[in-house]
């Protein structure tokens, strides 16, 4: 298979990959989108350079059985990350053996509440103490994403609170 014959079957399906990746992946994982996309793309090209691509059916239902699959696995792996930041952030509580949270506290998590998801993501694992490299690897970005929507997210909470956070 050739670069450029692959590059058509792309052209030709990913109004079709993203509509299926859109409707099984988790609303709250859609960060993931573009690794998911990407994902399928590889796995059908893995098939289809070994030739195990049996024409039972068209390419294009094909790659949405793949794309599907692709959006469950990434579903079940994100979320036994949220399970595992989760318990790490309630082992931490109970290492520090704190008190009732404080009101601020409480104010700034609603605030985050209200930022996008992506943007959510991160300000809760920072808030949760987890370093740059550890939320890039439980969210599947790179650091500098991590940064980077760490930054527009202090911004966004600037402007929802109207003062400095």
């Amino acid at each position: 298979m050739t670069e450029s014959e692959f590059a058509a079957i792309v052209g030709k399906t990913k109004r079709i990959v993203l509509a299926a990746v859109r409707k099984h992946l988790a609303v709250r994982f859609s960060f993931a989108i573009d690794d998911v996309v990407q994902e399928t793309y590889l796995r059908g090209y893995r098939h289809l350079a070994g030739g195990r691509f049996r024409e039972e059916s068209s390419i294009e239902s094909w790659l949405y059985a793949i794309a599907r699959n692709e959006s469950l696995r990434m579903n079940k792996k994100l979320m036994r990350e949220e399970e595992k930041t989760r318990k790490a952030a309630d082992e931490r509580q109970l290492a520090m053996n704190t008190g009732p949270v404080a009101e601020d506290a409480i104010s700034l998590e609603l605030l985050i509440g209200r930022l996008p998801e992506k943007y959510r993501a991160v300000m809760t694992l920072k808030a949760q103490g987890l370093s740059e490299r550890d939320i890039a690897d439980t969210l599947g970005i790179t650091t500098g994403t991590v940064k980077s929507r760490f930054s527009r997210g202090k911004e966004m909470l600037q402007k929802l609170s109207g003062e400095v956070v």
